[in-house]
């Protein structure tokens, strides 16, 4: 008899108050799955040492009818790169721990990210005879791993029950490397309409103590060289040329912090470049809805969440062309699109927003198709296609 749980495997997911974010969309989906479910499981195995690496704690916590654990498990860089099924044995362990002294059952398994997660979700299902689904998220590691021809994942990927992957352009690629067309789905990213809604701007900025009345650019995501802060920080030297009244707040932390910082020094932007440090997820909200517009520079993506977010803040987003971004601004009505690493380009699209008069209605109802509750509903159509016996997932 079907016991009606989803097991979900993440490579990352964040601890109880959302102090750590990463794979936090994973999450935020999660909210809305679990109206399908009795109870939904969620296990993110942790190498040992990665909490002091993180700045993090991870304690297994619950919610509602979800249930989270942090099983540890030993791990090295050697098996990453020359030992990867000694990784995978060691994950498995931890997990299969966790299930028999939690004494979890569950019907199907929804693996986010093909390695380790989908590896380690492969494995599982020859010992528990149930249906996989694998979220394949990464976009330069896929790219590497099929200009590779890389057999770990091509087998992976056809031993899968279902692929799910958030940009339409690459199914032809799981296709040319042999996966069946009819396990390959398309379905996005999302955003949460209770968390991320309009706000007026001078209200915002009030609850912010940001000043009123001039342009204020924002930027949020993890300080890394493939999101292309430094290129917005280039970008600003010419912006503020002739808008002196024009701010650019960058949140978030990372390796990139103390050298975007010198950058900004060096080019004088001291005042019109704001590193910020982490944005609390309630204050998210706030933050984009203080803004004129919201810019993510990436060199490489595949379906931004915030990028969701916020057209869902009703704000126009400037982004790269870049994954399945242009999948999603398919309009000038919803925000530009720079080539990716082109100071230039990217300069010349934040002045042109900033001088567009924005309809923050049309962009609302634009993106409520990408509401989470919209995208739960694709993804349970997936989990009923793939369960070997008549269960059909209904939201509760």
């Amino acid at each position: 008899m079907r016991s009606n749980n989803l097991l979900v495997i993440a490579n990352n997911f964040p601890n109880e108050d959302n102090s750590y974010v990463a794979g936090i969309f994973v999450k935020e989906q999660i909210k809305y799955l679990k109206n399908y479910f009795q109870t939904v499981y969620v296990i993110s195995p942790v190498p040992y040492g990665m909490e002091s690496l993180r700045k993090t704690t991870y304690r297994d916590y619950q919610y509602e009818n979800v249930k989270v654990f942090f099983p540890k498990y030993f791990n090295v860089l050697f098996f990453y790169t020359r030992l990867r099924s000694i990784w995978v044995y060691f994950e498995i362990k931890a997990m299969l721990e966790v299930i028999e002294r939690e004494g979890i059952d569950f019907d199907l398994i929804h693996a986010h990210f093909t390695w380790p997660s989908g590896a380690v979700a492969i494995e599982l299902k020859t010992f528990f005879n149930v249906p996989v689904a694998i979220t394949s998220h990464s976009n330069i590691t896929f790219y590497k791993e099929l200009k590779r021809k890389n057999s770990n994942y091509i087998s992976i990927w056809k031993k899968s029950d279902a692929i799910i992957r958030v940009s339409k352009k690459d199914i032809p690629l799981f296709i040319n490397s042999g996966v069946n067309s009819n396990k390959i789905y398309h379905i996005v990213n999302g955003y949460d309409p209770t968390k991320y809604f309009s706000i007026a701007k001078e209200k915002a900025r009030e609850l912010l103590n940001l000043p009123q009345g001039i342009e204020i650019i924002l930027n949020i995501s993890r300080l890394y060289r493939i999101k292309g802060q430094d290129y917005l920080v280039k970008a600003m030297a010419e912006v503020i040329k002739n808008r002196s009244n024009c701010r650019c707040y960058i949140g978030g932390n990372g390796p990139e912090r103390d050298k975007l910082k010198d950058q900004i020094s060096e080019l004088g932007l001291q005042d019109y470049v704001h590193l910020i440090g982490f944005v609390p997820d309630d204050k998210m909200c706030l933050w984009i809805n203080a803004c004129d517009i919201f810019v993510l520079p990436s060199l490489n993506e595949t379906n931004p969440t915030v990028m969701f977010e916020c057209l869902g803040c009703g704000k126009p987003f400037v982004g790269t062309k870049v994954g399945g971004v242009p999948e999603i601004i398919t309009s000038d009505d919803y925000g530009l699109l720079a080539e990716p690493g082109d100071t230039q380009d990217l300069a010349e699209k934040i002045k042109i927003a900033l001088d567009k008069s924005w309809d923050e209605r049309q962009i609302l109802k634009y993106v409520e198709q990408y509401k989470w509750e919209n995208i739960a509903a694709q993804i349970a159509t997936v989990y009923d296609e793939i369960c070997s016996e008549n269960l059909t997932f209904k939201s509760a």
